[in-house]
């Protein structure tokens, strides 16, 4: 995840069995338009003077490949015939070098509040409310949460990614787009190795859920499913949202559903009945709020921020609570928001404040609230 956000390959499969056959899918929202994904492209990635050598290269996939053998006790003959058919896509590292998040929000806002998606989430409400209620009442989260995660992600399930998860998650592993900056080297560092562990933890999700790794499609950054769980995530935070003992991302809208909401309960610590997002006004004279890269850190309480001169336009919130501001670029000049940890609780699904705002205000639009944008 994340969060916040698209050739056929032939690999060995991981288990004993194949995956069983998918669950059909209760009635579904309509088609919703996204965000168009860059297409697959069937030629082999174009060279490039930042790409590792192929020394470099050999040297550190026979590291990760006696690593994860060993750490996740799968023959080694089986991950190498994987990667041995696994290609450096160069379009995606073009793409992760240029993410979304990086618009300003007037421009990436109308991307994700749209009537055709506000449509589309409520009849995705009115087809699965026993499951999103069950959700709900097991986990805390909101039910238009819930489906706008999904609408943002991948509109409702209708637009799950056209890149191989291997491919993506191999090249974002091993080649890893570099700036040349050199007070980013170790930022990019820890991106590769995250994406390392990710392709690891695909052959384990492989080997756990009976699942061909190779047939597996979804975004350029290797994440999957209606809720686009990168690999550790779907291990640790998919669940069996309808006890038929799968866990189900692809195709059985219950799982999703179920999983979705166990992840922002577990991963997010979501505070049932807790705020999320309000917008502010601020005083005349009031100095600017210094908030670096609009950390969500809650160092602040709603009091704190009023008696520096920025004050919840819709006030309810208690003025002990946790909370900060975030300033984001309006269609009419700076916004302010206060934001408490049920915010911080979506950053974990996808570490952009565009992303977490954008998910609020279409779940309030979806639930007939406005848009949160008052």
């Amino acid at each position: 995840m994340i969060r916040r956000s698209l050739p056929s390959l032939v690999a060995l499969a991981l288990c004993a069995c194949a995956a069983p056959s998918p669950k059909p899918l209760p009635a579904a929202a309509p088609v919703v338009p996204s965000t168009p994904a860059a297409p697959a492209p069937a030629a082999p990635a174009v060279a490039d003077a930042t790409l590792p050598a192929e020394a470099d290269l050999a040297a550190a996939r026979a590291a990760f490949v006696r690593e994860t053998a060993q750490r996740f006790a799968i023959p080694a003959a089986q991950i190498e015939a994987v990667l041995a058919r696994a290609q450096i896509r160069e379009p995606i590292r073009k793409a992760m070098a240029r993410p979304a998040e990086a618009k300003p929000w007037r421009d990436y806002r109308p991307i994700f509040i749209q009537p055709a998606r506000i449509a589309g989430g409520r009849a995705f409400l009115d087809a699965h409310r026993a499951a999103l209620q069950r959700a709900e009442d097991t986990y805390g989260v909101p039910k238009e949460i819930i489906v706008a995660i999904l609408g943002v992600e991948t509109s409702y399930g209708a637009n799950q990614g056209s890149w191989p998860v291997v491919d993506a998650l191999y090249t974002l592993a091993f080649a890893y787009p570099r700036s040349g900056d050199p007070a980013r080297v170790a930022y990019e560092d820890k991106r590769q190795a995250f994406f390392r562990d990710e392709l690891a933890q695909l052959f384990a999700l492989g080997k756990e859920e009976g699942l061909d790794i190779g047939t597996l499609k979804g975004s350029y950054a290797g994440a999957m499913g209606w809720g686009q769980f990168m690999p550790s995530s779907y291990r640790q935070y998919a669940v069996d949202g309808d006890g038929d003992g799968r866990r189900d991302l692809f195709n059985d809208s219950d799982d999703v559903i179920a999983s979705v909401a166990n992840y922002f309960a577990r991963k997010g610590q979501w505070q049932r009945g807790g705020a999320v997002m309000v917008r502010a006004q601020r005083d005349a004279g009031a100095a600017d709020f210094a908030n670096p890269g609009n950390a969500v850190t809650l160092d602040q309480t709603v009091d704190a921020l009023a008696r520096l001169g920025y004050r919840p336009v819709v006030p309810g919130v208690p003025g002990d609570a946790g909370a900060t501001l975030i300033t984001l670029d309006g269609v009419d000049g700076p916004e302010y928001w206060i934001v408490y940890n049920n915010f911080r609780a979506i950053t974990t699904y996808n570490i952009s404040r565009l992303y977490a705002t954008a998910v609020y205000q279409l779940a309030q639009a979806i639930a007939g609230r406005g848009d949160g944008g008052a």
